[in-house]
Parts: C-alpha cells; sequence; structure tokens
C-alpha cells in the first residue's frame, strides 16, 4: 500500500549551488547528503513537513541524472512513494501492467529499498517506491 508522498527528486547540474538556493527558498539547512555509488549521485535531502525534497546531481557519464540533464532542463526528475511492502507492491503493479526499471528492490539513498516504474507506463512520470529499511 502506498502511505505517503516521500519525497520529490530534483535533478541538478551544480549541486552546492542548488543546495544554497534550496537552504534559501526553504530556510533551512538540509538534514543529509549522501553519496549513492551504486547509482553514480550525489543527493541533498531537504525535510517539508512530512516530505522531504532531494536534489540529484551525477557524479559520472555513465549517471541516469548526468544522462537525464544531457537530454532535459534541471527540475523535477522523479516523484517517490513510501510503500509498506516494496514487493508485494512491484507485483501488484506488475500485475495491473506497469513497466518497472528493477526485477528486485535495491538499495537507494537515504536508507532505503527502492524500485522505478518506467516513465511510458505511468504518464511521462518516473515514480519510486520507497522502503524504509
Amino acid at each position: 500500500m502506498f502511505t505517503n508522498l516521500e519525497h520529490l527528486g530534483l535533478a541538478v547540474n551544480d549541486l552546492e549551488a542548488a543546495t544554497a538556493l534550496y537552504t534559501t527558498l526553504l530556510g533551512q539547512e538540509p538534514y543529509k547528503r549522501e553519496h549513492v555509488a551504486s547509482e553514480s549521485v550525489d543527493t541533498v535531502f531537504f525535510q517539508v513537513g512530512g516530505s522531504k525534497i532531494e536534489l540529484l546531481a551525477g557524479t559520472s557519464p555513465d549517471s541516469a541524472i548526468t544522462k537525464y540533464l544531457a537530454k532535459k532542463p534541471e527540475g523535477i526528475h522523479h516523484v517517490a512513494f513510501e510503500v509498506d511492502d516494496i514487493r508485494a507492491e512491484m507485483a501488484r503493479l506488475r500485475s495491473e501492467g506497469f513497466i518497472l526499471l528493477n526485477e528486485e528492490p535495491k538499495r537507494g539513498a537515504d536508507n532505503k529499498l527502492v524500485c522505478f516504474v518506467h516513465p511510458k507506463s505511468a504518464a511521462g512520470v518516473l515514480v519510486e517506491l520507497c522502503q524504509s529499511v
């Protein structure tokens, strides 16, 4: 079951500049910075009420974020939802005809198990499922 809008992921070219901008915009410092080696990405998280903003910057040419920003401008990259049981939600979504980008959940940022739903099966939106570990 989907339980919460977990975060909005924003792709940025310059993580330090974006962090400064969002620190000023939100009137608060980020609560976490993290390198996710498996995705070749650096992340910065801001807590906003019960949800979060995740800034993402690619750290290599092979990073999905680097490739995304080569084709599109900075901005919303994905929307993430917290789920109770990621494997059950993955099975349910597959049975409903959604295309998943992962066969199994993988470790993501912020100590979560994650799986992505392909944008072509979700009206053009990259959807991330997150489960706390």
